[in-house]
C-alpha cells in the first residue's frame, strides 16, 4: 500500500480569493505588464465570488502564448515578488491544515492551474515541497509560447496527479483532495478523501448529495460561511448597547485589544450576563473572536447552534484538556481572538464575593504554546442584571437600568510563558483582572442571606463550592486534569492596572 497524500487546489482554497490579480500586481511592479485586459476586473470579482468561469479558464489557457519570448529568470523573480502578496491572503485555517497532515505523514502537494514558476515561491512559503502545476515550455532560457505537460484544470489536473503519484507510491485512495471548484470534479472523485472548500454552487450541491465535508479555511472548522461572510459579520451588526435596554455600560479600554494577530481575553466570572459584556467589547473593537464555553451551551436548542455557528469551542466537564486545547490553538495560530473565563464557573455562596481571584490554568497554556498576548478583562456588576438565581434577566427593568462596568486591560506582563509556569502565571492574570475592578471588590464583606442566595441556581443555597472547581468555561489542567492551587496574591498587594 503507497503512502497517503494531500491534494490542495490554490485559489480559493489555500487562498482566500484569486491569485490573478496579485500576480498582476508582481508582474507590474517589475516591469513585466503595463495594461489590463478589457472586463479583467469584473472576471475576477466574479472568481472571487462564485468560483472558476469560463472566460477566466480561456486567459489562464492564453497566458502562456501572452509570455512568448519573456526570459524565464524574470518569471521567476515575478513569482518571488507574488509570494510576499500572497502569502498574506492565505487563508487564515489553511496553515493549521496543513501542518495536522504534515504530522500525520501524508506527503503535501499543490495543484493548480497557475503556472509553476509564479506559484512555487508560495508554495515553499508555506513548506509544500511537490508543486503540480502549468508549465509554460521554454528553450535557451525564453518562452516559447506553449504549454509542457498540458493544462493542468479539470481532466488535465487529473492526469497530472497520477502521473505524479504514480512517481511517489501514493494511494489515492488513501489520499484527501481539496477544492472550491465543480472543475476540480474528477480529481475529487478519485480520492478517498474528497473535501469541498469554499464550493462554488454546482459543487456544493454535489457535496450535500454525495455527503462530502464542506469546509472553510477562514473561519474555524463546522462555521458556515455564505459569500464570504460568517455569523459573526452579523453578529457585529447586531450586538450593541440598544440590544440590551434593560441594562447601562460603561466600557474602556478596549484599544487594549491588539489591532493585528492572536489574542486571549480573560476575565473574571460573575453572571450568566458575562458574555453579553464581553460580546460588547468584541463588537467594539471589530476582530474575530471565539469563546470558550462548556458543553452543555452548545447542547441546547437554537443557542447551542448559534454558538458552534460563531466558532465556539465546547468544553466537557471532566474532559480532557487536549479536547478543548487544540481548537483554541488552532484559533489563535489563525491569528484571531479567544475569550474565557479562568475561573470556569460563576462563584457560589461565601466564594462569590471573596476578594482574591482565583482561576485554571487555560489561558496561562495557550498563551505559552502560541506566544499570544492576554488582555485581562474586569466586570462588575453584571450579577444585577442577571444574577444566577434566576433563568432569565430582569429584562423589565428599563427605568433604572443597573449599568455594567467593563475594563480592558493591556496585556499581563511578566508570564513565564511556559508550561512549568502555568500556575504562577494564572495567578498574575487573576491578579490583573482584579486590578481592574473598583476599589469595593477588594473589601471583605459579610454577605447576608439574601445576598447568598443569589449567587445560587434558583436561589436554592447547596453545597459550598470553591472557586474555580468546575471546569464549566475554563480549559482543564493538561498535566493532571486537577485545578491548580488558589493564588495567594492578596489584592491589596496589586498595582490597580488602567484601562
Amino acid at each position: 500500500m503507497g503512502r497517503a497524500a494531500a491534494i490542495f487546489d490554490l485559489d480559493r482554497t489555500l487562498l482566500r480569493g484569486a491569485s490573478g490579480p496579485l500576480v498582476n500586481q508582481a508582474l507590474s511592479e517589475l516591469g513585466l505588464r503595463s495594461t489590463k485586459l478589457p472586463g479583467e476586473v469584473l472576471v475576477y470579482r466574479a472568481y472571487e465570488l462564485f468560483g472558476e468561469n469560463p472566460l477566466g479558464m480561456a486567459l489562464a489557457r492564453a497566458a502562456a502564448f501572452a509570455v512568448r519570448g519573456w526570459p524565464v529568470d524574470r518569471l521567476s523573480a515575478a513569482g518571488r515578488a507574488a509570494a510576499d502578496l500572497l502569502i498574506d491572503s492565505v487563508a487564515s485555517y489553511a496553515p493549521a491544515l496543513l501542518e495536522e497532515h504534515a504530522r500525520a505523514g501524508h506527503l503535501i502537494v499543490l495543484a493548480t492551474t497557475t503556472p509553476e514558476d509564479l506559484v512555487r515561491p508560495l508554495a515553499d512559503r508555506l513548506g509544500i515541497k511537490e508543486v503540480l502545476a502549468t508549465r509554460y515550455a521554454s528553450s535557451d532560457g525564453v518562452y516559447t509560447g506553449r504549454l509542457e505537460g498540458g493544462f493542468v484544470w479539470g481532466v488535465g489536473k487529473l492526469r497530472a496527479v497520477r502521473r505524479w503519484a504514480g512517481r511517489k507510491d501514493v494511494d489515492l485512495d488513501e489520499s484527501f483532495a481539496y477544492s472550491d471548484s465543480i472543475n476540480d470534479l474528477p480529481l475529487l472523485s478519485a480520492v478517498g478523501q474528497p473535501r469541498a472548500v469554499n464550493p462554488d454552487v454546482a459543487l456544493h450541491v454535489l457535496a450535500k448529495l454525495r455527503r462530502w465535508p464542506v469546509m472553510h479555511l477562514d473561519v474555524p472548522p463546522g462555521v458556515p460561511t455564505l459569500v464570504g461572510f460568517e455569523l459573526f459579520d452579523l453578529g457585529r451588526l447586531v450586538v450593541r448597547p440598544e440590544l440590551f435596554p434593560y441594562a447601562r455600560f460603561d466600557i474602556d479600554g478596549v484599544d487594549n485589544i491588539p489591532d493585528g494577530g492572536p489574542f486571549i481575553l480573560a476575565s473574571n466570572h460573575r453572571s450568566y450576563f458575562d458574555v453579553a459584556a464581553i460580546a460588547l467589547v468584541v463588537q467594539k473593537k471589530g476582530r474575530p473572536t471565539r469563546f470558550i464555553g462548556k458543553k452543555e451551551i452548545f447542547e441546547a436548542p437554537v443557542v447551542g447552534q448559534i454558538a458552534r455557528a460563531l466558532g465556539g469551542i465546547p468544553v466537557e466537564r471532566g474532559g480532557a484538556a487536549s479536547d478543548a486545547l487544540v481548537p483554541a490553538e488552532r484559533v489563535l495560530r489563525a491569528g484571531e481572538g479567544l475569550a474565557l473565563l479562568p475561573q470556569g464557573t460563576i462563584p457560589r455562596g461565601k466564594a462569590f464575593f471573596d476578594p482574591v481571584l482565583r482561576g485554571k490554568t487555560g489561558a496561562a497554556r495557550l498563551a505559552a504554546a502560541t506566544g499570544a498576548p492576554v488582555i485581562p478583562v474586569g466586570l462588575w456588576n453584571t450579577e444585577a442584571v442577571w444574577p444566577r438565581s434566576s433563568v432569565l434577566p430582569k429584562v423589565t427593568r428599563l427605568l433604572g437600568a443597573p449599568t455594567v462596568r467593563v475594563r480592558v486591560g493591556r496585556p499581563v506582563g511578566g508570564l513565564g510563558l511556559g508550561l512549568n509556569d502555568a500556575v504562577a502565571d494564572t495567578e498574575l492574570i487573576m491578579a490583573a483582572i482584579a486590578g481592574l475592578l473598583p476599589d469595593e471588590a477588594g473589601e471583605a464583606t459579610t454577605p447576608t442571606e439574601e445576598e447568598l442566595k443569589a449567587t445560587y441556581p434558583k436561589g436554592k443555597v447547596g453545597e459550598e463550592r470553591a472557586v474555580g472547581v468546575s471546569p464549566s468555561v475554563a480549559l482543564p489542567s493538561k498535566a493532571s486534569g486537577s485545578d491548580p492551587p488558589p493564588s495567594k496574591a492578596k489584592r491589596p498587594a496589586v498595582t490597580k492596572a488602567t484601562g
